[in-house]
């Protein structure tokens, strides 16, 4: 299975509008607005990735109100993250508090920058991606205090991490997103 990640530049404001649509995407499993230097993340799943560059290319991008993208395709990053009790937390609904980490990583580090996040209980997923950055992780935790800390003294301390950059995902959004969904439902 091809998996990428699509961080997004959008109109300001439209974000809740452009994630629910997002959502409805064939391959789109995940979709949230962040703080940060984008506004929004999604992961794509296709069978190929001639399907994701489709997706990107002729529906993502086509978006009027989406102005950049920035496209990570995952690299066969083994299956550290496979379903397991990491998953139980989220399916729960018990982790309030959402992150992206983007990082660059020493020359030839990648995989084990992976491995070593595979220890981090809070690292709910991570690929190693070709792209921009080189590592992207998602980071779940029950407040934002936790988070915090996962992210400052267990993640950006990890070695072979050169740099690193945080999407924060916008609890509000989530919750804009679930009441509308509970509205037309």
């Amino acid at each position: 299975m091809a998996k990428a990640y699509v961080m997004m530049c959008c109109d300001v404001g439209s974000e809740s509008e452009v994630i629910s649509s997002l959502k409805k995407i064939k391959g789109i499993r995940d979709a949230h607005g962040t703080l940060g230097l984008y506004d929004i993340v999604a992961q794509i799943e296709s069978p190929s990735e001639e399907e994701i560059q489709k997706t990107v290319t002729g529906v993502i991008r086509k978006m009027p109100k989406i102005h950049t993208t920035m496209t990570l395709t995952r690299s066969e990053s083994g299956e550290l993250f496979e379903a397991s009790e990491k998953f139980i937390g989220s399916m729960l609904g018990q982790n309030s508090a959402k992150a992206y980490v983007v990082m660059y990583c020493e020359k030839g580090q990648e995989y084990s920058t992976l491995k070593n996040l595979s220890h981090i209980p809070e690292v709910k997923e991570a690929d190693v991606v070709f792209g921009y950055y080189d590592v992207i992780c998602k980071v779940e935790t029950q407040d934002e205090k936790t988070l915090d800390h996962v992210i400052t003294k267990a993640i950006r301390t990890l070695p072979n991490i050169r740099t690193s950059m945080t999407l924060n995902v916008i609890q509000e959004q989530e919750k804009h997103l679930v009441n509308d969904t509970a509205k037309t439902t």
